[in-house]
């Protein structure tokens, strides 16, 4: 079993108006060279929630921090016009809600952040850039 102290939120950041099902998301992130999706879980606008990735297998979401976390993602982070926003659905937000709650029962000692939280501050400023 893997030591997990993350559970990271991504967006798949595709507009919120078109859908971006679970075979896109894959064949996106086999072309990147992965061997499967990164995410070990894919929660749609509905709310449906996608296993991707096995926990018992490191993810491909968070460079420097795949082998100690988790990584879940829902389908949006754009506006129609490709604006980064929060897309997510009423459906979606339960959604997420269930899944961190089920991985914290497991993995009581993980902190649960997003992304972006994890950015390397490039210039050195203290500010994490889009």
């Amino acid at each position: 079993m893997r030591k997990i102290d993350l559970i990271v939120i991504h967006c798949s950041a595709t507009r919120a108006d078109r859908d971006y099902s679970p075979l896109q998301l894959e064949r996106d992130h086999r072309l990147q060279g992965f061997t499967t999706t990164g995410y070990h879980f894919y929660i749609r606008k509905d709310g449906e929630i996608i296993t991707c990735r096995p926990l018992r297998m490191p993810g491909a979401h968070v460079k420097g921090y795949n082998a100690h976390s988790i990584g879940v993602c829902y389908e949006g982070g754009l506006t129609p016009q490709g604006q980064p926003a929060d897309t997510r659905t009423a459906a979606q937000r339960r959604a997420l809600r269930i899944v961190v709650r089920a991985l914290l029962m497991d993995y009581s000692d993980a902190r649960v952040v997003g992304h972006r939280d994890l950015s390397p501050d490039l210039n050195g400023n203290g500010v994490i850039e889009p």
